[in-house]
């Protein structure tokens, strides 16, 4: 796979070819590929700006707003539900796996600590009976 164009690489082939410069002399000087500066030379002419396009970067999300805002809620009603009790009450689109890495990009963590508090209890408990207390 090539390497990237740098924005300096980027910048200096619209200056050469600005000067109307050919492009095949310009991708032998600076050792890039023709077709990379054709398309980055069609770029420029359609948007003005040689800086690369990220806009339309990555998967869309399989699930929309609405069903992103009915989660939040149903999550602060209800911080106990599990994955699995979402998927099926929303009848989302989306695996477990995926719905949980959707929460690691917004930001939402529904951990269950009050486990943590019980096990705490629960050994206490358990080293209290042991030592005849």
């Amino acid at each position: 796979m090539p390497r990237p164009i740098t924005n300096e690489e980027r910048e200096k082939i619209i200056k050469h070819k600005q000067n109307n410069e050919n492009e095949a002399d310009i991708a032998r000087w600076l050792f890039v590929s023709e077709s990379s500066v054709t398309k980055l030379w069609a770029l420029y002419r359609k948007t003005d700006s040689y800086l690369p396009n990220y806009k339309n970067c990555g998967r869309p999300s399989k699930l929309n707003n609405s069903q992103i805002t009915q989660i939040k809620t149903e999550i602060t009603k209800t911080p106990d539900i599990t994955l699995l009790e979402l998927i099926e009450k929303f009848s989302l689109p989306i695996s477990e796996s995926g719905l949980s890495r959707m929460f690691k990009k917004l930001g939402l963590t529904f951990k269950k600590r009050c486990s943590m508090q019980q096990d705490k209890i629960i050994k206490t408990a358990k080293r209290n009976v042991n030592n005849g207390k």
